[in-house]
């Protein structure tokens, strides 16, 4: 392969694959990227960011290379070894198959399962040209995960989920482990899970993420809506609203709230604060691309191909959003017939999130009881409780 190729796969290591020396970064140095993405230049490819590899007819995005940071966090969390047996749910383009491959080594056997059967065929085929075709890539519904090839010692998803299904926790090892996207009220939280000797499910370690929501029999119900070409309004699922004014349009009020935050906990602490404190949160994300003016003029958070802000909307025609001033000083925006009193509201989470100590996802803990579920011992305090079909999940600080 030629050296410029090598050293491409080799700074993304050294950029996210958690230092020399460990499984992972080994893995990233590894594996040819560039042959999951036929079409996209490799320069492109070895960048630290996801790639959108096929949309519905919407032009909503469905599958895609996950970004190599969020990857490499979860395979850290997944406690990989040599000789482990892996179930993948969301095949995507082979890419994170070959890394746990990789990781597992030949004594191992990686699974993928994939709803879409030109996805799979695909994944098949870039793990074949990359040098992985011991990876078996099956297409089904990855609810029901894979008996023919269980017991697993380790299950990983890729793609957003709201439940565990039970099939997943059947086909694992005793002492197993299982690492999910999870849904919170609309945000998501990477958690890895293992048996407690009670019979929950307790967390090991949890990382914010952002991932496409699972398809199937036990697709995420968190509701996503258009708003506009690459505009999306993100729900949780027991919500919907009839419109929503335009966030390109000047706010029709603005309300400072004296918080200039710094670091994730901002992305990712505020947003699980809203989600547990305020029942009409929302998530406005815009896909950029070259050429077309964004909808979203004023994003709290940007990347290369996307960009993000949270807020709160009603059924009152109104919406507000969260911005940054020129100062880094967090700014309310609000837009519609209710936007003056959405943007007092919102900009009073933003300070009472402050004055709890700007809490992230640093001592957060999920605790996951399948059902029957055994009744809680005590309330949670300045938690959750998230009642899904299978699990009845409890997040809170300790």
């Amino acid at each position: 392969m030629p050296a410029d190729l090598t050293q491409l796969r080799e700074q993304l290591a050294a950029r996210v694959g958690g230092g020399s020396g460990t499984a992972v970064h080994a893995a990233l140095a590894s594996v040819p990227r560039h042959l999951f993405l036929p079409g996209v230049p490799p320069a492109e490819a070895y960048q630290d960011e996801a790639i959108v590899t096929r949309r519905d007819a919407a032009g909503m995005a469905v599958s895609s290379s996950s970004q190599p940071a969020m990857m490499a966090i979860m395979l850290a969390q997944l406690g990989l070894s040599p000789g482990h047996r892996v179930l993948e749910i969301g095949a995507g383009t082979g890419y994170n198959a070959a890394l746990i491959s990789e990781i597992a080594g030949p004594s191992g056997h990686v699974v993928s399962v994939d709803i879409d059967p030109e996805i799979a065929q695909e994944a098949r085929d870039h793990l074949a040209a990359a040098g992985y075709p011991d990876v078996t890539v099956l297409a089904a519904d990855g609810a029901d995960g894979d008996a023919s090839h269980a017991p697993f010692d380790r299950v990983i998803a890729t793609v957003g989920v709201a439940d565990l299904s039970p099939a997943w926790l059947s086909q694992l090892t005793p002492d197993g482990r299982i690492v999910v996207p999870l849904d919170v009220r609309g945000t998501q939280l990477s958690v890895a899970f293992e048996r407690a000797a009670d019979g929950r499910w307790a967390s090991l370690s949890i990382a914010p993420c952002g991932f496409m929501r699972m398809r199937g029999s036990q697709a995420d119900p968190a509701r996503v809506t258009q708003l506009g070409s690459g505009l999306w309004l993100a729900l949780p699922e027991e919500r919907e609203v009839a419109a929503v004014p335009s966030v390109a349009d000047p706010p029709s009020a603005t309300e400072a709230t004296g918080v200039s935050p710094t670091g994730p906990d901002v992305s990712w602490g505020l947003r699980l604060w809203l989600a547990v404190h305020e029942a009409r949160a929302c998530q406005l994300t815009e896909e950029t691309r070259p050429g077309r003016q964004p909808r979203l003029p004023r994003p709290l958070f940007h990347s290369r191909s996307v960009q993000f802000s949270y807020g709160i909307v009603d059924d009152a025609g109104g919406i507000a959003i969260l911005t940054r001033d020129a100062g880094g000083e967090l700014v309310a925006e609000g837009h519609g017939e209710s936007g003056t009193a959405l943007a007092a509201d919102l900009a009073e989470h933003v300070r009472a999130w402050h004055a709890s100590g700007g809490r992230g996802t640093e001592g957060l803990h999920v605790d996951a009881y399948p059902r029957p579920a055994a009744d809680l011992a005590a309330p949670v305090p300045d938690g959750m409780v998230i009642e899904r079909p299978s699990t009845r999940f409890v997040v809170y600080h300790a």
